[in-house]
């Protein structure tokens, strides 16, 4: 167990790739933080950009209260990107976000607070992400948030989780834990799935996964629902990866477990209203909410179903 008195502060780790401008908006945050002495370094993992991240990085970097640290590789993926932070990172705790995820003020001081709290090696700590005011998000994009592209929803008023919720969008860890038990699997190319395989892993030696929604992180990207049902299709190479490893079959195997007339029955209610609205998804896009059994259903029917077949009870990404 590390002392606690050597928890006084942490490294963050940011993969990014050709995101220049909203990786500027993440390091204002870090920036603007309520105690960036906090922050031991911050460590811009680049992943090959062909844009000016570099250059950009380097003006922060010279106004920034703490270190920040520019690290490059060949395009290799968020894995490779995370994994060369962690063989980097000096201090014993490391808080991974991604360059479109915005720090509220206090994240920092709320992920130590906990680390203080929970001193023990294999404590992990996620926060909350959602989307910030001037993105505008429409109910679409809320019920996405919370049900499809993350489960906060499902662990609303939890204090302990399960890998299922390893988003490392706001997520710290023991950087020791991390060097001794487990990394991201680098066979994943793409931001997708491979983070709740290493949750997985790291949960079978020990991982104990706290939930702080205080620790608050703002998700600055829109998305229409045609571009949430892309996003979701255009991973579906990583999400079969995903199923073909020890934890896509521990999940599967929970499903079938769970199987039951209602879950038939809920599939062929949302095929019917998929096929019904299919030409009214535009609503979807408007300030009007809907039911979230509308969302459910019409997202079931454009993303869910396609991967049944290979699943065999449909999987999300929760």
């Amino acid at each position: 167990m590390p002392e606690t008195n050597a928890l006084r502060s942490l490294s963050v780790i940011i993969p990014t790739y050709n995101r220049e401008k909203l990786l500027a908006k993440a390091l204002e945050g870090y920036l603007a933080q309520s105690t960036p002495e906090l922050v031991f370094e911050l460590l811009v993992v680049d992943d090959g950009s062909t844009d000016g991240t570099a250059t950009m990085v380097r003006e922060f970097r010279e106004r920034s209260p703490f270190p920040i640290r520019y690290l490059r590789q060949p395009n290799q993926g968020p894995a490779a990107a995370r994994n060369l932070g962690i063989r980097e990172a000096a201090s014993s705790i490391v808080l991974f976000t991604d360059s479109d995820i915005v720090p509220e003020r206090e994240l920092v001081a709320q992920h130590l607070e906990w680390h203080r709290a929970n001193p023990q090696t294999s404590a992990a700590v996620l926060g909350y992400v959602t989307w910030p005011e001037e993105i505008k998000a429409t109910p679409f994009m809320r019920w996405y948030g919370e049900n499809a592209l993350f489960g906060y929803r499902g662990i609303r008023g939890k204090r302990e989780i399960d890998f299922r919720f390893f988003y490392t969008c706001n997520l710290s860890l023991k950087t020791d834990f991390l060097r001794t038990c487990g990394q991201f699997d680098e066979e994943f190319k793409s931001a997708a799935w491979e983070d709740i395989e290493l949750g997985f892993r790291l949960e079978k030696t020990g991982l104990r996964l706290l939930y702080n929604p205080q620790a608050i992180a703002f998700h600055h990207q829109f998305f229409t629902f045609e571009e949430a049902c892309r996003k979701a299709l255009a991973n579906s190479a990583w999400r079969k990866l995903f199923f073909t490893k020890e934890a896509g079959q521990c999940l599967l195997a929970q499903r079938r477990r769970r199987r039951s007339g209602i879950k038939r029955f809920g599939k062929l209610l949302a095929t019917g209203l998929g096929k019904a609205m299919e030409s009214s998804v535009g609503l979807l896009d408007s300030g009007i909410p809907v039911p979230s059994l509308v969302y459910r259903s019409l997202y079931w029917y454009r993303v869910e179903r396609q991967f049944e077949p290979m699943e065999g009870n449909g999987a999300k990404r929760m």
